[in-house]
């Protein structure tokens, strides 16, 4: 996997989504981020996919005890049903891998709570199998700062790119003439880009103010 170069850059059409178990219990322990944080981001990310068509993956474990996947982030896809899993590591489960490996696409992007487990093992073994591996780093969360901080280095030494939210899908929009996907991205942006869709929205606002005071009789 090259880390340098335009090959490295995220594409769309080859990048493929995993998001694993963004369920109750696993937030229950969450320390080393503001769950709301974490909410926010993942499904961010899930919209942003969305824009793409980048084929998504949502995966749960024991879900009868740990919960159903979160809501905010099962309406991004109403109609998919999450893979409920036994396997912590998530890549150790075929109903998973074989969706995965039909796709063809070789830039996988991870997001589990907790960092430390849940991402890591499948992170790992990917890399092994030859996929270029981005984690998310703000979609994902450990049990304590220290243990997420662990895993992202971990996670780096094997060979897995660490990325923000953000910059996944600033690499799969690329150019802003891409107008399509820039007008879908600037609304998932609004809602869950923080300051940057704050930004945007007093942008708009000033922009059909200045329209209205151009325009004769106004």
């Amino acid at each position: 996997m090259s880390k340098t170069g335009l090959n490295a850059l995220l594409r769309p059409e080859d990048s493929i989504v995993v998001l694993i178990d963004h369920q109750p219990y696993q937030f229950t322990n969450l320390n080393s981020h503001d769950a709301t944080t974490i909410v926010n981001n993942v499904v961010g990310l899930a919209k942003g996919a969305k824009v793409f068509n980048v084929p998504t993956i949502l995966t749960t474990v024991i879900e009868e005890r740990g919960g159903y996947i979160i809501k905010q982030l099962q309406d991004v896809y109403p109609d998919q049903k999450p893979i409920n899993r036994t396997w912590i590591n998530t890549w150790q489960d075929p109903q998973v891998t074989d969706i995965v490996k039909k796709s063809g696409r070789k830039q996988l992007v991870l997001a589990a709570l907790w960092t430390e487990v849940c991402l890591a093992q499948p992170a790992i073994q990917a890399l092994g199998e030859g996929y270029e591996v981005f984690v998310v780093t703000d979609a994902s969360g450990g049990v304590s700062a220290e243990s997420h901080d662990m895993a992202v280095r971990r996670l780096v030494q094997a060979g897995a790119v660490p990325i923000t939210w953000m910059a996944v899908v600033s690499e799969w929009q690329r150019d802003w003439a891409r107008e399509k996907t820039a007008v879908e991205l600037a609304g998932v942006m609004a809602e869950h880009g923080g300051a940057s869709g704050i930004a945007y929205a007093w942008e708009v606002q000033l922009l059909e103010s200045a329209g209205k005071a151009a325009t004769p009789g106004m």
